[in-house]
Parts: structure tokens; sequence; C-alpha cells
């Protein structure tokens, strides 16, 4: 852009500047208005300070009664479940170890356990406790009883196939 423009755009730009005055004074009707406002009374000891005070109070005794009431210990959970699902998972085991050790003790004596057996025979054990532990967390889930089951099951058929070999 030259001079010559700038000069001319400055130009256009003071022709749009109009002052308006407003047709009347507003103020005496601002301040007819605010004074017109009911004031409150400044009695003696009695601010606003003491009018929030009641609810700033009852607001911390919440707040209070809150923190006690999270950091309080949750109260221990007692299964409702079928605990007959429970008892025949114990009978279970208690059938399977006596099983195991009735295999045992018809073993002829030999080397001992293949190593290879030894990694299953863990595996079963492990599958086995996590089952009764999730027996225990949900009661009512019938068909860990039967996965149970068939968890013992090749426990000791692995144990048999061990003991002939």
């Amino acid at each position: 852009m030259n001079t010559q423009e700038e000069e001319t755009l400055r130009w256009q730009l003071r022709g749009l500047r109009r002052d308006a005055e407003p047709q009347a004074d507003l103020w005496p009707g601002i301040a007819a208005r605010i004074a017109a406002m009911p004031q409150e009374a400044a009695l003696p000891g009695k601010s606003r300070t003491w009018r929030i005070a009641p609810w700033a109070m009852a607001a911390s005794v919440l707040l209070a009664v809150g923190m006690v009431w999270q950091m309080m210990p949750a109260p221990q959970q007692v299964p409702t479940g079928n605990p007959l699902i429970r008892q025949q998972a114990v009978a279970m085991a208690l059938d399977y170890e006596r099983a195991f050790a009735h295999l045992q003790q018809g073993r002829p004596q030999q080397g001992g356990i293949q190593p290879e057996m030894q990694g299953a025979f863990g595996e079963l054990d492990r599958s086995a406790a996590q089952i009764l532990t999730a027996i225990d967390r949900d009661p009512d889930a019938s068909f860990l009883l039967e996965q149970l089951r068939r968890t013992y099951a090749r426990r000791l058929q692995l144990t048999q196939r061990a003991i002939m070999t």
C-alpha cells in the first residue's frame, strides 16, 4: 500500500466515527432506583458472617461425618450361596485324597515318578486348588463342581498310568 492510499483510508475511517449524545441523562434514574432499594439495617453484632455461620458449621459436620464413614472398614460379607456345593466339593477332595493315598500304597517301589509326569501332576493340583477357591468366591456356581470332578478324575488316571509304568 502506498502513502496516498493509506491517507485516503484514514480519512474514510475518521468519517465513520460519529459520537451520539444520549437523548436524556440516565444517571438520575439509576440513582433513584438505587436509593429505592431496601437497605439492610446494620444491627450490632449481626453481620453477614453470622448469617452464613450455621450453614458453614453444618457443611463442616457433614464433611467430618463423610470422612469418618469413608475410613471405616467394610463389613465382612458372609457368603449367602448354596453351602451344599461347597460341602460336595470338600467331600470330593477328601475322596480324591483317599484314592490317591490308596494308589500310592499299592505302588511298587521304583525310582520315582517321571519328571514329565511331575509337571502334569502339579498343573492338575493347581487347577483343583483354583476351582476350590472359585467355589469359595461363588458358592452358587454348580458348574465348578463338575469341573472339579473332571480335574480329580484326570489326576487319578494320570496317577494310575504312572504307577503302571
